[in-house]
């Protein structure tokens, strides 16, 4: 039986996007360098803090919508900064307001300032509730498969669990945890939080995630315009490797060349 992966497009609530890099909108060192990073790396999809961030809600204050276009770009409006349920669904509405309608959102329910893991009680509540509501949930979750699980069948449209934690840059600490969620998971899967460097998005591809969705890695980066355009490639290259297929890892050397027919 062939093991060959043939590929298809990423798709998330229906729609079908060209890039699996989807990135952050925040800590960069003022619009220009956001505009410029957020081109760089051929993203598609831009997440924005919705309680962190003007949408319009302020008038006469700078409108991240005027250097990224919603005709351009897919604004994912996500609920950072809220530690409790009934504080994540009431940004989601207000970001549908914003945007007119827009339903496509990225959950997070943070548990504490310090570790900014997630809540995963009040992100199963959020979650339920924005379904009902018509919302099409992409969520932010711990790298519990269980936990995974529960919230693809609440009817979330993507699940999103660390690498790491949010802001540390040390890559996927639990490799063996994500592909128990990869295995079983019937929605897309993209790491969330904890990518430092190219590498790390490429080892998130070859693993077999749908996407990689990243913000600290680029916006602190010493050149976060050159480090946008890594990752582009680095998605890229894992994704072309995942689909390749690695070869086998043996214990011992094996010569590149066979040694039959050698001329003595």
């Amino acid at each position: 039986m062939s093991n060959v992966r043939s590929d298809k497009p990423f798709t998330v609530a229906g729609r079908t996007f060209q890039s699996r890099l989807l990135v952050g909108t925040g800590k960069y060192k003022d619009m220009e360098e956001t505009r410029r990073a957020i081109e760089a790396s051929g993203a598609e999809i831009v997440t924005v803090a919705v309680r962190r961030t003007n949408l319009g809600q302020n008038p006469g204050e700078p409108n991240l919508l005027d250097v990224l276009p919603p005709d351009r770009y897919t604004i994912l409006p996500n609920t950072a900064g809220c530690y409790d349920a009934i504080e994540a669904v009431r940004t989601c509405r207000l970001a549908r307001e914003l945007l007119d309608g827009h339903n496509l959102v990225k959950l997070e329910v943070l548990a504490d300032q310090k570790t900014l893991f997630p809540n995963v009680i009040e992100t199963l509540k959020a979650a339920e509730t924005l379904v009902k509501d018509g919302f099409d949930v992409m969520v932010y979750t711990s790298d519990d498969p269980i936990i995974a699980r529960q919230l693809a069948e609440i009817g979330c449209c993507a699940v999103m669990p660390l690498a790491g934690l949010i802001g540390t840059g040390l890559g996927i600490c639990n490799p063996y945890n994500l592909q128990i969620i990869l295995e079983e998971s019937k929605v897309p899967v993209l790491v969330d939080a904890g990518v430092g460097t190219a590498s790390d998005a490429t080892i998130a591809m070859e693993l077999g995630c749908e996407a990689v969705l990243m913000n600290s890695a680029i916006a602190h980066a010493q050149q976060p315009v050159l480090m946008a355009e890594a990752m582009k490639h680095a998605i890229l290259a894992g994704r072309m490797a995942y689909l390749a297929g690695r070869m086998q890892k043996k214990l011992y050397a094996s010569a590149s060349s066979p040694l039959d027919g050698l001329i003595k």
